[in-house]
């Protein structure tokens, strides 16, 4: 019996989880400024990495029907045991848009007062801005031509890692603006 995956092994993003210190600030910036809707609020009590806690985890939704999720501990030291803190780090989520769809963030971020900023990557257009608890969130919209670029990427994948492996860095991103 073949039990190889035909494809990827998952269909698509369930959800990305956060740990957040303020609950109804996440929710005022995900459901109010940016217009995901908040669909899901669970709230438990179990053991978490050996340590009972109690905790609220909501789900905002993505069109697809995958969520933006978000942990909120009650005890604060939960908070701190739990909570990726680096506002250095590249960790982020990124979100498949539209040119509408990102125009329309960048508008409600606007009018919000949110920084945020926009980078042309060549293969598609970033728009970032940092949650309230620091997490990036990407909007990203697809250059015209990605279908060949995704052809050219697929065909050259592993050739590059295993370049950039042996110590050649040289840059495969000649489509980048700039």
């Amino acid at each position: 019996m073949n039990t190889q995956p035909q494809g990827p092994p998952a269909l698509r993003l369930h959800h990305h989880a956060y740990v957040v210190a303020d609950m109804e600030r996440t929710r005022r910036f995900y459901e109010d400024v940016l217009g995901f809707p908040l669909v899901a609020t669970w709230c438990e009590v179990e053991t978490v990495r050996g340590k009972e806690r109690t905790y609220c985890h909501t789900f905002f939704e993505l069109v697809d029907g995958s969520a933006l999720a978000f942990f909120q501990f009650a005890d604060p030291a939960d908070h701190d045991d739990l909570y990726l803190n680096s506002a250095e780090s590249l960790n982020h989520v990124a979100l498949t848009a539209d040119a509408a769809g990102q125009a329309g963030v960048r508008d409600r971020l606007d009018a919000a007062g949110v920084a945020h900023r926009t980078i042309d990557h060549g293969y598609c257009t970033s728009l970032y801005v940092l949650d309230p608890d620091g997490l990036t969130v990407e909007f990203t919209v697809d250059a015209a031509t990605i279908e060949q670029l995704d052809s050219w990427q697929r065909s050259t994948a592993r050739a590059s890692l295993d370049r950039w492996l042996g110590g050649d860095r040289t840059p495969n991103n000649d489509v980048r603006a700039g």
